[in-house]
């Protein structure tokens, strides 16, 4: 007769607690490096546009004014300039980050 998955798992545990075997490892074992760090860069980066784009899509469809009048309201605000340079960074960087490093990936 077959077992139960219950039987399966228990049989499972019971042999690898008898033979010491050790568990999978830990995202701490492993060595922080430059692939590493890039190829999590291009997720995060890739989700900020994905989330960039469809908040700019639905804010397209569902806000009263048209674009120019939500311009001139920001410009009204008399923002500093390094204000104005980050948000323009904070543009900027995750479209050239991805699109370099994915261009990067494909060579």
């Amino acid at each position: 007769m077959g077992t139960t998955a219950k039987e399966e798992m228990a049989r499972f545990w019971e042999k690898n607690t008898k033979s010491n075997r050790p568990l999978s490892p830990h995202i701490t074992v492993y060595e922080w490096s430059l692939p590493m760090a890039m190829s999590i860069t291009h997720r995060g980066t890739g989700v900020a546009l994905s989330l960039g784009v469809s908040l700019f899509g639905l804010a397209a469809l569902l806000l009263p004014e048209q674009f120019p009048h939500y311009l001139a309201t920001v410009k009204s605000l008399s923002l500093g300039p390094a204000l104005i340079y980050s948000a323009k960074f904070a543009l900027a960087f995750p479209l050239s980050y991805h699109t370099w490093n994915g261009v990067r990936h494909l060579v």
